[in-house]
Formats: structure tokens, C-alpha cells, sequence
């Protein structure tokens, strides 16, 4: 399908489905627990749920493959210490949107020159409205910030690395999972070995805390965010396999209006009209971006 008027649809329902998925995973880690053992949590859970699949199901990656495999636990586990420390020192609605709306502008970028794809200067339009949009929020979010200036920045510093992250992250993913035969194969063994390394480090973290918490909420939030996390980074996988790189990573990043439809209708936080037009820009750029190629 991968190519064809079939596999471009498809792309956009399951990078619209991936977007639900991560606002869902983003408002399950939203200031509930310490940030390296709630990601912690959910390798741990990815990493036992897609051994099984990996080892037996699927088959096994050849040695292009597996060579790209190590690339990726690498440039994952920057990403998400990167993450970890952002979380650290600023907040959840200020971190998320950084992150998310530098990543679908860079990701275009790298596209453009890895694969070769082409957008039209309306979807660069819509880009530049889901990206703005995005970080407009975020700026709205820093004006209510109340903690100490230089930690805001250290976090909003790491929060941009973050988003280059998700550019590179991104684009790697989609070579690879272009490369291998089999996409299965390549996305059991991508949740098995770059899940392996941050429970271990969590784990280490845990028993440095001075007050450590309950395990067993932590570990049961882990197993939900880990078949969250199979949707969400494996339907935007899918993707990137099917259909342009670009459209699928700024679709995605749509997230952010799904996530701030869960704040208001499901944990009541308020939007306000300034917060729903922004909100109306994203989803704006998403279309302008979907229907301008």
C-alpha cells in the first residue's frame, strides 16, 4: 500500500489515531510522579510485553536492521534523559508544547533532505500554523509560570533539545522501518531493545530518592502507558512507512489539541478563549497541511 491513494489514507488515520494516543499517554505522566521512574515504568512494561513478539512471533531482523536497532536505542535514550530533564525543571504545559511543536518543523526540514519530499507553499503555510501555534501556547503557559527564572530556562532549553530530538528520532525511525523487509519486525524489536535501558536507570534513581513512593500505582500507570505507547509510536511508524514522513510527524503533533480537549472535558482545567483559538490554529495547520499536498 506503501505509495498508493490507500496507503496515504490510511497514513492520516493512523497519525491521527497516534496523536490521540500520545495527548492520552502525555496526560497519564502529567506531574503525578517523578518523571525518570514513570518513563521508567513504562520501558520497563514495553520491554517485557514485546520480548514475547520479538522473540517468537515476528521474524528476526537481518544484520542491516539490527545495526540500525543500536542507532536507535542511542537516539532514544537521549531523548528521553532529555526529556526527564526538562519535566525536572519546568512544567508539563510548558515542556509538551516546546517539544512538540519544534519537532514537526524540524522533522520537515530533515525530510525534505533524507527523502526527498516535496511541500507546496500551502503546506508549509499549515506548518507554520501548527508549529506557532504550539508555541504560542507554550508562551501562554510560560506568562503563568511562577518558579525561579533560570530553572524556567534551563527547562525550556532542554525542552527545545527535546524537539530536535523528536526531528531526528523521527526521521531515523522512518528509514529504518523503511528498510527492513518486514515493519513488524522492526517495530516489536524497536519496543523490545530501546525500552531495556531506562528501567535500569530508573531503578538506580529510585533507590537515590529520599522519599521513595508506592511502587504498585507506579507500575500499574507503566502497563497502561506501554499499550498506549504501542498505538501511539507505532501507528505514527506506520506512518512514515505508507506515506510522506513530513505529513505524518506534523499530523501527529496535533496531540497537543487532544490534549487540551482532555484537560477541559475530562480533568475540568480551563481553556479560555485565547487557549481555543490557539487550539483552533493547530488543527487549522494539520488540515491545511493534509489537503495542500
Amino acid at each position: 500500500m506503501a505509495g498508493t491513494p490507500e496507503g496515504a489514507r490510511l497514513a492520516t488515520i493512523l497519525a491521527l489515531v497516534s496523536a490521540l494516543a500520545h495527548a492520552v499517554f502525555g496526560a497519564m505522566q502529567k506531574g503525578r510522579y517523578d518523571p525518570w521512574l514513570t518513563r521508567g515504568a513504562i520501558d520497563g512494561w514495553l520491554c517485557i510485553l514485546s520480548a514475547p513478539i520479538a522473540l517468537f512471533v515476528v521474524p528476526w531482523p537481518n544484520f542491516t536492521t539490527g545495526l540500525i536497532l543500536v542507532g536507535a536505542i542511542l537516539v532514544h535514550f537521549a531523548y528521553k534523559v532529555t526529556m526527564a530533564l526538562a519535566y525536572e525543571r519546568a512544567a508539563y504545559t510548558v515542556v509538551y508544547p516546546v517539544v512538540r511543536g519544534t519537532g514537526p518543523l524540524v522533522t520537515v526540514i530533515a525530510a525534505s533532505l533524507f527523502f526527498g519530499e516535496y511541500f507546496t507553499t500551502m503546506q508549509w503555510l499549515g506548518v507554520a500554523c501548527l508549529s506557532g501555534g504550539i508555541l504560542l501556547l507554550a508562551v501562554r503557559n510560560i506568562a503563568e509560570e511562577v518558579i525561579d527564572p533560570r530553572t524556567l530556562k534551563l527547562g525550556l532549553l532542554w525542552a527545545l533539545v527535546g524537539g530536535c530530538l523528536v526531528a531526528i528520532y523521527t526521521t531515523y525511525d522512518a528509514y529504518g522501518i523503511r528498510q527492513t523487509p518486514d515493519p513488524f519486525t522492526f517495530l516489536a524489536w524497536f519496543f523490545f531493545v530501546t525500552a531495556i535501558d531506562f528501567p535500569l536507570l530508573a531503578s538506580w534513581h529510585y533507590k537515590r530518592l529520599k522519599v521513595q513512593p508506592t511502587l504498585g500505582p507506579l507500575v500499574w500507570r507503566g502497563f497502561v502507558g506501554a499499550l498506549i505507547a504501542w498505538i501511539s509510536f507505532g501507528g505514527v511508524l506506520l506512518a512514515t512507512r505508507l506515506d510522506k514522513v513530513g505529513e505524518a510527524a506534523v499530523l501527529r503533533e496535533t496531540s497537543v489539541v487532544f490534549a487540551a480537549l482532555i484537560g477541559w472535558f475530562i480533568m475540568g482545567e480551563k481553556v479560555g478563549p485565547r487557549r481555543l483559538f490557539l487550539m483552533c490554529l493547530v488543527a487549522l495547520g494539520a488540515v491545511i497541511v493534509e489537503m495542500g499536498g
